[in-house]
């Protein structure tokens, strides 16, 4: 019996001529069909949207899920997302390669996610080739980007509105462009901080500046990433 992790396979081995394989993998692309007409052609209310994204995916989706439809895909059983994901209006993954979208991921309206190139050498007969794109934690990526097969963005990268994605973008890095370059990136610090407005440390030690204590007043927690400004990139990304 043929599975979806069998047809998943075949995208990943880049497997051809099983027929039975192929004879399920163009099942499930009329399922993906199926399923986003359902999706698209009414309203849902939020929790009816998770649960139609479930059955397209067949996997779980975390919680927080948020989804403005229509919504495309052609194939659908290859994407994992996240917690608290956001995904905008008209989006279209292709995800035979593999989709994997990150916890706090915020998707704008018209994104394309291409994990399918063809074969560029005359006489091949344009075959697929397939690789996965995996989008980090808290990624946010502008409205009508596309983001390439291949291609993995690091936690709290941004990518401008507009661009092109054909390489791998790091975290905390702002890229933007076609094809997608490099514009900044935030630098970070461990910054141990004071337990409520600034009064105390940890370890209860008051000896802090009070023009730090000033800056870190109301902060709660005892430790956290604090930015410490933006690096103005002048390099291609």
């Amino acid at each position: 019996m043929v599975t979806v992790d069998d047809v998943i396979r075949s995208f990943r081995e880049e497997i051809y001529d099983d027929e039975k394989i192929n004879r399920y993998a163009n099942s499930l692309f009329q399922e993906a069909i199926r399923i986003g007409m359902e999706l698209n052609s009414s309203y849902h209310e939020p929790d009816e949207l998770k649960e139609i994204m479930e059955r397209l995916t067949g996997r779980k989706i975390g919680d927080g899920f948020m989804l403005f439809p229509p919504f495309y895909t052609d194939f659908g059983k290859n994407i994992t997302i996240g917690s608290n994901v956001f995904i905008n209006s008209c989006c279209h993954f292709q995800d035979q390669g593999g989709i994997t979208i990150g916890d706090g991921a915020l998707i704008g309206h018209n994104v394309v996610l291409a994990t399918i190139n063809h074969d560029l050498t005359p006489g091949k007969g344009r075959v697929n080739h397939y690789k996965p794109i995996t989008l980090g934690k808290n990624v946010w990526i502008g409205s009508n980007s596309t983001i390439l097969q291949g291609v993995t963005i690091g936690d709290w990268a941004v990518i401008a509105a507009g661009s092109v994605v054909t390489k791998d973008v790091e975290p905390y890095t702002i890229v933007g462009g076609a094809p997608a370059r490099f514009i900044k990136k935030w630098r970070w610090s461990k910054l141990k901080v004071l337990a409520i407005n600034g009064s105390a440390g940890r370890d209860g030690n008051t000896d802090m500046p009070k023009k730090q204590q000033r800056r870190n007043k109301g902060v709660i927690v005892t430790e956290m990433n604090i930015i410490k400004g933006l690096q103005d990139g002048k390099e291609s990304f």
